[in-house]
Order: C-alpha cells, then sequence, then structure tokens
C-alpha cells in the first residue's frame, strides 16, 4: 500500500546507475579507493534510496562495469546502448547516476538518451532543496545549489550561444546568455554568503546566550537515516520528525534533556551525513555544523543493523575531520549503537556482551527505548566531570555566591567576616563560565 502511494505521488520513473571500473581499483576519478570501501551492490542500494528520498519511482537499477571511464560519456558505448533500450521501454524520465558527472557527459548522457540526466551530488541538492523549511537551511541549500550550477555552465549548450542585450553600438556586441547567467549566479552567490554571515553572527549570539545560562549542549551525529531524529524523540519527548527516509532533518533542532542527577542540558540534533558529501554543501553547512563544534558532548549515533555500519561511521568521523574536531574523532567519541531491536536475538546478545565495559558505547534502540537509561547515565557522568575547586568570595557579592549554588555542587564552606571559603565542585567548562562571569569581582581561587 505504501509503495503504491508513493507511486502514485512519483515526480518521475527512474533509472539508478552506480558506475565502477571492473577492476575496482581506481575510483572515477581515477584516485585509489579507500580501504573498507562499501560494495558496489551497497552503494547502488543508498542511491536508490536517495532517489527515492524524492519521491522518484525507481523502476530499474543496476551496477554499471566498465573498463575504463569515457571522458565525453564516463560509460563505454555498449553500455550506454543498453542503458538505452531500458530507458527507452521502461519510459525513464530521469537517469541517476551514482558518481561526479561533467557537465560534457551530463549534455551528451541527456542527448543520447532524451532524458534528464542528474549525478550524485545533484541528487543530493534535490533531496536538500525539497527539505530545507527555515530561512537559513534554504539559504544554506540555495547556496550550495548555485555554486553547483555555476560550474555546469559550459559553452556546450547552443541555447547558451545567443545574444542579448544592446545593439552593438557601444563595446562590440552585447553579452552572451551564458555571460549572463554566470554573472547573476556569481552576484546572488555574493548575497548570500552575506546573509549567511549574518546568520553565523546570530547563531554565535544565541551560543553566547547559553553559555550565559548556562546549560552543557550534547549534539548527535551520524549517518543519514541512522534514527538520530527517533533518538533524539525519545530522550526529550519532542516531536520533531522522524520518517524513515533519507536526509529527514536538515535544520537543527534544540531541546531541554533532563539527565539522571536532574541537571538539565540541551541536545541538538543536526543533519545527518553521506559519503561523498558534496564539498559545496559542507560548505554551505558550516554554520548550522558549528553547533556541533561548540557542543560539550558528541554522541555518534550509528545504525548497527546496517551493513554497512563500519563504513558508515568512517565518512563521519571523515566530515568530523573537515570541520576541524579529528581531535574529537581520536580521542574518542560517545557511540549510540542503534536499531538493536532489528538484530537477531544472537547478534544483539553478543554486542550487548561486548560492550558491557565499554563506557564510550552504549547499545540502544531508539525506537523501544531499550538501553537509553544507560545512554542517559553516561552523559550525565562525561557531563559532571566535575573536580574540586577551592574558591574565596567576598560575601557581599551575592551574585557570585548564587551562581556557584546553582551551577556547582558546594562540597564545604566556611565563612569569615570578609569571605566565603568555598570547596565546590565544578567542570572545567562550568568553571571558565564562572570567571568568564565574574571577571573582575573579589574572588580568588586558592590551589
Amino acid at each position: 500500500m505504501a509503495s503504491e502511494i508513493a507511486r502514485r505521488n512519483s515526480v518521475g520513473r527512474c533509472l539508478v546507475i552506480h558506475p565502477v571500473l571492473r577492476h575496482g581499483h581506481t575510483r572515477r576519478d581515477g584516485a585509489p579507493a579507500r580501504a573498507g570501501g562499501r560494495t558496489p551492490d551497497a552503494r547502488l542500494d543508498e542511491a536508490v534510496g536517495l532517489a527515492q528520498a524524492i519521491l522518484l519511482d525507481v523502476v530499474a537499477a543496476e551496477v554499471a562495469r566498465v573498463a575504463a571511464w569515457s571522458p565525453a560519456t564516463l560509460l563505454g558505448k555498449g553500455a550506454i546502448e543498453a542503458f538505452g533500450r531500458v530507458i527507452a521501454e521502461n519510459a525513464i524520465d530521469v537517469v541517476v547516476i551514482d558518481a561526479p558527472v561533467t557537465p560534457v557527459q551530463q549534455r551528451n548522457l541527456e542527448r543520447t538518451w532524451t532524458c534528464k540526466v542528474i549525478d550524485r551530488t545533484g541528487l543530493i541538492l534535490e533531496i536538500f532543496g525539497e527539505r530545507a523549511r527555515t530561512r537559513e537551511g534554504r539559504l544554506q541549500v540555495e547556496l550550495a545549489a548555485l555554486t553547483y550550477q555555476r560550474s555546469r555552465l559550459v559553452r556546450s549548450w547552443t541555447h547558451l550561444e545567443r545574444q542579448r542585450g544592446g545593439f552593438g553600438f557601444l563595446g562590440g556586441p552585447g553579452e552572451s546568455q551564458l555571460e549572463i547567467d554566470r554573472r547573476l549566479i556569481t552576484d546572488r552567490i555574493a548575497v548570500l554568503k552575506k546573509e549567511l554571515e549574518g546568520v553565523k553572527r546570530t547563531r554565535q549570539i544565541h551560543r553566547s546566550a547559553r553559555r550565559r545560562v548556562p546549560y552543557p549542549v550534547v549534539a548527535l551525529v551520524g549517518y543519514t537515516n541512522a534514527g538520530k531524529s527517533t533518538l533524539f524523540n525519545r530522550l526529550t519527548r519532542a516531536e520533531v520528525s522522524s520518517a524513515d527516509r533519507l536526509f529527514e532533518t536538515l535544520d537543527p533542532t534544540m531541546r531541554r534533556l533532563d539527565l539522571p542527577s536532574g541537571d538539565p542540558a540541551i541536545l541538538s540534533d543536526t543533519v545527518g551525513f553521506v559519503s561523498e558529501l558534496p564539498t559545496t554543501l559542507v560548505a554551505a553547512f558550516r554554520a548550522t555544523l558549528e553547533e556541533v563544534s561548540e557542543a560539550d558532548l558528541v554522541v555518534h549515533v550509528r545504525d548497527v543493523h546496517h551493513p554497512d555500519s563500519t563504513a558508515q561511521r568512517d565518512d563521519v568521523h571523515r566530515v568530523l575531520g573537515e570541520m576541524g574536531l579529528g581531535e574529537r574523532v581520536e580521542a574518542g567519541l560517545i557511540e549510540a549503537l542503534n536499531k538493536i531491536d532489528l538484530l537477531p536475538t544472537a547478534e544483539r546478545n553478543a554486542l550487548l556482551n561486548q560492550t558491557r565495559r565499554n563506557e564510550a558505547a552504549v547499545p540502544v534502540s531508539a525506537l523501544t527505548g531499550q538501553g537509553c537509561d544507560r545512554l542517559l547515565a553516561l552523559l550525565d557522568e562525561r557531563l559532571d566531570g566535575r573536580m574540586p575547586v577551592r574558591l574565596d568570595v567576598n560575601l557581599a557579592d551575592g551574585a557570585a555566591l548564587a551562581w556557584l549554588y546553582r551551577h556547582g555542587t558546594v562540597v564545604r564552606r566556611e565563612d569569615d567576616e570578609r569571605e566565603a571559603h568555598l570547596e565546590v565542585r565544578l567542570s572545567p567548562a562550568e568553571l571558565g563560565r564562572f570567571h568568564a562571569r565574574h571577571a573582575g569581582d573579589d574572588t580568588r581561587r586558592r590551589q
């Protein structure tokens, strides 16, 4: 029934192709293949999921094994003819090629097959364009899309060669449509970058306000469709959209998280990652992803039921490294090993036994709630991490004393005529916030 509804709502009939070299030793761009990479069939399945995420009706999907890449058409003549028959027989509207495709290759394939051709980057941009809801999200997607589109403007399209504007009396012939389009896109990109700088400043103001509260921030990261939003809803009792489809969450969401100790925190749900995420998208969403870099704790949500869970983990680590979070990755992230309810009983029990003594990995089911109590306890423990600090605070400074009682645990206090001598348990982050908030006050730290 669900598939029938999806078919009726489909935006077009689609053929998905994942091209690989027959010997599989190099990528399409000629670089060595990554160790531990996915199988071609797994990559094809992911590409089909991406196409279905924007309601394309995938009527055929195939791994195309070629002897060598063709500069003009990517695929060889035999493969193009074979896929041409599939396209004609199935009335295909869109062909998705799960690889980078140059503008010339795209033009030649569209002419040969007489249908629309998009590559992996174009497909992901389509998904992001459909899902972005907030003004910030729409700005980020438009910037990424225009940056991508500008690279596709080549003189090989005849409709971009016509002359338009002016009569040639001044400065020779008018601008070509190609030049006009490129100039308009460049101008719009400049405007978008300026607006996103404003968004970045606004986010910095919001983060500064949170530091003054201050609540620690926990950010959920992970591969797309790993179950981050479902876990987010489970832990915070929120109701953000958590449909079982790729890139369901684009715009970051924050909610209050009540820890077992009674202390509050802020939980942030972020955009999912994907293998070979377009660099234009990473750059455009940098303002959003800064929420991750500013978080006190980062939780990597993994789909342990997925056959490529390890490869997905490596992709997430790679993107985090590109964001400047390589040190956090090397130090070890907290891992929420999600979807254990989908594992066979024997595998689930083995995973539970294996991680029993691993303080950084917690098997959970966001759907049933299994393991979530243990995850919350681990977050509470990591966020606590407080050490006893000795402070001398002027008795007249009621605000400083109240802050310490509210945000720390006062272990011991002795007062004299002028000062309160305190031993307070504070995390390094809380101590930094205290000194920033009460800089210049009559407060001293004792060794």
